[in-house]
């Protein structure tokens, strides 16, 4: 289990050093495009740096509010608080907020910047349709996302592929105004530049690279959590029947958008689940393992 943990954790450090690699790829390739090299670079970077500020510290608000999250009464969802609690207890963390979502699918979700600063949100149904032991795996789950950083990662993750995506937008865009030149600063023939060939393919197809990126970094995080929750209640059919109950569920998390599909315990979007060649493809896009393959994992520790 703890070798496990921590390969996921290198994983995941590595895969956030490539994407800082990437941006700076794109930021290169913005500069070459629209004529201003280095400090193209750097105002992409800057430009990224303000955006992951932003992030840091209004993540947490916007995605409560996105997810029509409210405070969880204590009185009336005693139970909720309870085990919250005593996980928190039981593995040093302090109490994060707690929310509910009215909402029929069941499910969940961390957010914040440290567990010092979390919050965690857990839909209608999901305290309609798990028992007191699956809840608490589920829960358990959700507090290893905060204890590993989990919130964290993903926040920049996110925030890097939206900085990528933006970036990349902007740049084809000022070629597509400009005729389709590129400004050469010194020189009046601007369209033998084989570099700002290369760098406008790039930037097509890096919104694609940054987004599969950060579907890997997740889909690990979410293995990382589920192993963290079977350490934190040692009893790990407490959370392998809660996700049995997930993959039977085919209710639509209505409260759930793109911009927060990662965050949830499940993958929270409907779609249609390809058994074709292009399944391959799909899965590297997605944000979640498929559920049978958590639940086997989860069975062999």
């Amino acid at each position: 289990m703890f070798d496990l943990i921590r390969s996921n954790k290198r994983k995941s450090v590595a895969m956030i050093a490539c994407f800082v690699v990437l941006l700076v790829a794109v930021g290169a390739a913005v500069g070459v495009l629209i004529g201003y090299g280095v400090q193209g670079t750097i105002a992409a970077l800057v430009f990224s740096g303000v955006m992951a500020a932003t992030s840091y510290w209004k993540a947490d608000a916007i995605a409560l509010k996105i997810s029509r999250a409210v405070p969880a009464d204590p009185e009336q969802y005693r139970r909720l608080h309870n085990l919250v609690e005593g996980l928190c207890i039981a593995s040093g963390l302090p109490k994060p907020g707690v929310y509910i979502i009215n909402d029929p699918a069941p499910n969940a979700f961390a957010t914040g910047r440290n567990p010092k600063h979390a919050a965690i949100a857990v839909t209608t149904g999901l305290l309609e349709k798990m028992n007191r032991v699956e809840l608490e795996g589920v829960l358990a789950h959700e507090l290893s996302h905060v204890r590993n950083y989990d919130i964290l990662v993903s926040t920049l993750a996110v925030t890097l592929v939206g900085s990528i995506a933006l970036l990349s937008d902007m740049a084809i865009r000022m070629m597509w105004w400009n005729g389709g030149r590129v400004r050469r600063s010194g020189d009046r023939d601007d369209g033998g530049n084989p570099l700002a060939i290369v760098g406008f393919v790039f930037l097509i197809f890096s919104p694609l690279i940054a987004r599969a990126m950060q579907a890997a970094v997740s889909r690990r995080r979410e293995t990382l959590a589920d192993v963290s929750a079977c350490q934190m209640t040692r009893y790990p059919p407490g959370l392998i029947s809660a996700l049995e109950k997930l993959r039977d569920d085919s209710t639509v998390t209505h409260s759930a958008t793109t911009a927060t599909a990662h965050m949830w315990i499940e993958q929270p979007m409907s779609g249609v689940k390809d058994q074709g060649k292009l399944s391959r493809l799909h899965r590297m896009f997605d944000t979640h393992p498929p559920l049978e393959e958590r639940i086997e994992l989860l069975r062999e520790l």
